[in-house]
């Protein structure tokens, strides 16, 4: 069965949005997955420097 012009036109557009679609949904998953990194990270730190202060205070 061949295709005609216009179903190939058709699925070729089909086949960008797909593609379009999973690019946008990875950047997503990849900028929530670094704000979420940075956010733990800055949590550790504000409980290490607690932590030194409260061991200096203690001392």
């Amino acid at each position: 069965m061949r295709l005609s012009p216009e179903e190939l036109a058709a699925r070729k557009k089909r086949n960008l949005a797909v593609a379009a679609a999973l690019v946008v949904f990875i950047i997503l998953i990849f900028t929530v997955t670094v704000r979420n990194f940075m956010g733990n990270m800055a949590a550790s730190a504000a409980l290490k420097q607690a932590d030194a202060a409260q061991t200096a205070a203690a001392r």
